[in-house]
């Protein structure tokens, strides 16, 4: 925010402590001696991008860069954002002050779909025009990336470019192509973004025609001009111990949602859940070294003072180097007062050892995450574990002193009946049970298990990519249904917005046309989408009405396995054949090994790095 009108408004806003930078570790740099200045845009509020482990690993990979400078920008709060109306006061960078406008770049990283509608306010309350095609060459180039970006049709109108994979390296190198233009004199806009065509894993929407059928759907993404690539590849880290990882963080005036250091164990993930994006997009698994997790660990404990390091990963107890890892830390963290947070333990993979060092740092429920309610639903959808193993990972639990479980299920998974939904009851009340057949069971609190349950969202890139999200009445009724069957107390029951999901797999699923949707979105200033406090469902269905656009056109649609797919211009590494393949393994309701057991032939081999599992 410009500094100077930013104090005379702060009282009168929630939480100043977002908007006043000048933290500790924040990176100033001299703005005359740079070449390239990049916002890096997250659209949410501070605390929640200030936990983003994305944002802390670009923002070290920019700034190493002598010539470049990289600066954080949050979404305001809708208390802020009408104090900046009134005052006149434009979105700005949190080091420097400085309008938007004044940026070389301004990125924002997409992670979820209904935060559209916050990154398209953040660039109307920048000044910076909202459609690509009215930016000239002074404006500022606009960079998509993050999750959303491996299918950003929906959103591809407003944005130059995106960053598909991951940027560590490819974000540099945009800078140095962008630096070089500038100085030789040969930069504009158009022909910039000829350039970054060139470089791996830069999808440049404006560059191709989109033809559609009569019936609506795609007919082709045709290059406009011949060097211009017919398909984007995306971008990995071929060597994660050689990547670049933050030793020093930017330290919040705030609480945020993540006050712990954050150490990313290992990309992707040996499994193949036939729903799961990440699983698919992750791809190829490469993993750190213990000795690299033990150097970064001890750097950014002692350099932050943070009581608490949490291991990320799509599964955490799939590392397979995870005993080596937990040993190395426990020879510290223990003396130091320091607790390990495990996250995303699988059912399977979960042991009493590592129950035991979990507990000896740590407090509280366990959560695990079965997704089906029985074992047929849980071989359609590949999960791979069965009732066993999660009775036999809650008995650890409990013999551990845990009273507290908590398990992650979804609704409206492909072929999936109500007998399928209610064995989701049946499987909590067995673990209740099993909690009192645990003879050294903590008796001194009694037992609880909270079910939480989403709604199925059909993907891109995932086997389930084809298939029609669950009408908005039938998931209700699946909800109820649950609702109906769970008569245990003990067994508190959650579940997730349908129209919040039906929503997402709007845009998750969706194309170019949906841009009509957003810009009118864009114009009657909706945002925060992602909040109950800013999500209404009949603003949206009224917004899709005057766009003309259907949205059971997207979600509810299942497309044809031969049709041309919004997110086919971009390759992600798996191919098509093998989701096909795995398709229809799902209907035949055959599993398929992990990884480590057997290469499934995804394609992401091509992409190549450094991993024990691709042949």
């Amino acid at each position: 925010m410009n500094h100077e009108k930013l104090s005379g408004i702060l009282k009168a806003v929630s939480k100043p402590g977002r908007y006043t930078g000048g933290e500790f570790g924040q990176i100033i740099k001299d703005k005359s001696r740079v070449a390239v200045r990049f916002a890096f845009c997250f659209p949410d509020t501070y605390e929640i991008g200030m936990s983003n482990l994305g944002v802390r690993i670009l923002y070290e990979a920019l700034n190493r860069a002598p010539s470049v400078w990289c600066e954080r920008v949050f979404a305001p709060w809708t208390d802020m954002d009408a104090k900046m109306k009134e005052y006149g006061v434009p979105l700005s960078a949190h080091e420097s002050g400085d309008p938007l406008t004044d940026f070389d770049i301004v990125a924002f990283t997409l992670q979820y779909e209904l935060c559209y509608t916050t990154a398209l306010h953040m660039l109307k309350i920048a000044g910076i025009p909202l459609f690509s095609r009215d930016r000239d060459d002074d404006a500022p180039i606009i960079l998509g990336g993050g999750p959303c970006a491996y299918n950003a049709e929906p959103v591809a109108d407003f944005f130059d470019i995106f960053s598909i994979g991951e940027g560590e390296e490819a974000l540099p190198e945009l800078c140095a192509l962008l630096e070089r233009m500038k100085k030789d004199g040969s930069y504009t806009r158009e022909s910039f973004l000829r350039e970054a065509s060139h470089i791996e894993g830069f999808y440049v929407p404006s560059l191709y025609d989109v033809t559609y059928n009569e019936d609506g759907t795609i007919r082709a993404y045709t290059p406009k001009y011949p060097d211009v690539p017919t398909r984007v590849r995306k971008r990995i880290i071929g060597d994660l111990d050689n990547a670049v990882y933050p030793e020093k963080l930017v330290m919040p005036f705030i609480e945020t949602v993540h006050d712990r250091v954050v150490l990313e164990v290992n990309r992707g993930c040996i499994r193949g859940c036939r729903f799961c994006q990440a699983g698919m997009v992750y791809r190829p698994i490469r993993e750190k070294s213990p000795e690299t997790l033990c150097h970064l660990a001890k750097c950014l404990y002692e350099n932050t003072g943070y009581e608490e390091i949490s291991l990320i990963s799509l599964s955490i107890s799939d590392y397979s180097r995870i005993a080596e890892l937990t040993d190395g830390l426990l020879t510290w963290t223990d003396d130091a007062h320091v607790s390990l947070s495990l996250p995303s333990l699988r059912i399977d993979s979960f042991s009493e050892e590592l129950m035991k060092k979990v507990s000896s740092v740590r407090t509280g429920g366990i959560t695990f995450a079965p997704e089906a309610g029985t074992q047929r639903l849980r071989d359609v959808i590949n999960k791979n574990v069965t009732e066993e193993d999660l009775m036999r990972a809650v008995g650890i639990a409990f013999s551990s002193g845990k009273n507290s479980v908590k398990l992650y299920f979804m609704n409206g998974l492909p072929t999936e009946t109500m007998e399928d939904i209610s064995g989701i009851a049946t499987l909590a009340s067995r673990v209740i049970g099993t909690f009192y057949h645990t003879p050294d069971r903590n008796k001194a609190r009694p037992v609880s298990v909270t079910v939480s349950v989403s709604c199925f969202i059909p993907k891109p890139f995932t086997p389930f990519q084809w298939e029609g999200q669950d009408s908005l009445e039938m998931l209700k009724e699946k909800q109820e249904y649950l609702r109906s069957q769970i008569t245990d107390r003990k067994i508190r029951y959650n579940w997730h917005d349908a129209e919040v999901s039906r929503v997402e797999a709007v845009f998750a699923r969706g194309d170019r046309r949906l841009s009509a949707a957003l810009a009118l979105a864009a114009e009657e200033d909706m945002m925060f989408d992602a909040w109950d406090e800013g999500f209404s469902y009949e603003r949206w269905l009224s917004v899709f009405e005057r766009a003309g656009i259907d949205p059971s056109f997207y979600a509810n649609r299942t497309f044809g396995l031969d049709e041309w797919l919004p997110w086919d211009v971009i390759d992600a590494g798996v191919t098509k054949d093998f989701l096909l393949r795995e398709r229809e393994r799902a209907y035949a309701e055959k599993t398929t090994p992990a990884c480590s057991e057997h290469c499934s032939g995804c394609g992401a081999n091509k992409l190549g790095g450094k991993t024990r599992w691709c042949k």
